[in-house]
């Protein structure tokens, strides 16, 4: 069994025509979904609708909209016209970005992360629905009197959450429609969809229909070492520069001398013994790396440990020929 394969690129580095080039084949070729990430970027909603309007099939998703740079009804909105737009392909890919991203590019408070995402979803729900906004909806938004003045095209567009601390992935089996860890150990998912379970048995949902869809690297080359040298940088960079969370959750996998000494490195401002310093080991727990069949059976077995969507990275600033390769060498059959 293979799980449903999404494309992604990372946030930086990347050339817009060729994000849209690799859309266009990733739908020729019956993949899922892509995941356009907004961090100090391009952003996200515009190119999804881009996308929108050169694809068919392929779900278009946020991969990830913070809950702080924008009010919890842009967000419903914006949300919903992208899905009338392609016709109901729209995923809202949500999380609560971290303290640096939120202060010192938007300018907002970073308070109470994991209350705005659970009243976020809340009102996203309740805008989709055609209710009308009313402040027992929210602490922290003050919120009344407003509901949309169009007809969503779906009332249910699915909403995903990318969170990795415990009571953040609980909030997710309780309110959300997918999970969205990123460089989680594949063969330690199981703690995390315990926790979605947790989640939604006190919230009386059926944990089942909540999907796990993990951003994963996978390079299909027959070179291994060099295959696994081009998801180093950015494992480097989750560990050394997006916050607490990524070195924490290797430290607690059995990684805490490997993330501390690729931290320490980063920390110092020497990249490339950072990137270097990232061991083969982790890369192999968290990213797929080797030949085409190879890669096809590692994605099998992160099928069986839970996974329903594979989110793949697209490599960092490739050339549109080597993103056409890696798409085709592992396509859906």
């Amino acid at each position: 069994m293979q799980p449903k394969l999404g494309i992604v690129p990372f946030w930086k580095q990347y050339d817009r025509q060729v994000v849209l080039k690799s859309a266009r084949l990733a739908d020729e070729l019956g993949y899922d979904s892509v995941w356009i990430p907004e961090a100090w970027g391009y952003e996200q909603f515009q190119l999804l609708t881009e996308i929108a309007l050169a694809t068919r099939q392929l779900k278009l998703a946020t991969g990830i909209a913070n809950v702080f740079s924008r009010s919890a009804a842009l967000l419903a909105m914006s949300a919903a016209t992208l899905d009338e737009i392609s016709g109901g392909r729209a995923i809202l890919g949500l999380g609560t970005s971290g303290k640096n991203v939120v202060e010192n590019l938007h300018g907002m408070p970073y308070k109470k992360p994991l209350t705005r995402l659970r009243e976020t979803i809340g009102i996203l729900r309740a805008l989709w629905r055609g209710d009308r906004l009313s402040p027992e909806m929210s602490t922290l938004f003050d919120a009344r009197h407003f509901k949309l003045e169009m007809k969503p095209f779906r009332t249910d567009i699915p909403v995903y959450v990318a969170s990795l601390q415990e009571q953040a992935i609980r909030e997710v089996g309780r309110m959300a429609d997918g999970w969205v860890p990123t460089f989680w150990p594949y063969d330690k998912l199981s703690d995390g969809i315990a926790l979605l379970r947790e989640g939604a048995a006190q919230a009386g949902r059926d944990a089942s229909k909540i999907e796990t869809a993990p951003f994963v690297a996978v390079i299909p080359l027959e070179d291994r070492a060099m295959a696994r040298s081009m998801i180093k940088p950015t494992v480097s960079f989750y560990i050394g520069g997006m916050g607490v969370y990524y070195h924490a959750m290797f430290c607690r996998y059995g990684y805490e001398e490997n993330a501390n000494l690729v931290k320490k490195l980063y920390d110092e401002g020497d990249r490339k013994k950072a990137a270097a310093a990232v061991s083969d080991e982790l890369i192999d727990r968290i990213a797929i790396c080797g030949p085409p069949d190879y890669c096809r059976d590692k994605l099998a077995e992160w099928a069986e440990a839970g996974v329903g969507s594979a989110l793949v990275n697209l490599p960092t600033g490739a050339p549109f020929e080597m993103t056409e390769q890696m798409l085709r060498a592992i396509a859906p059959r």
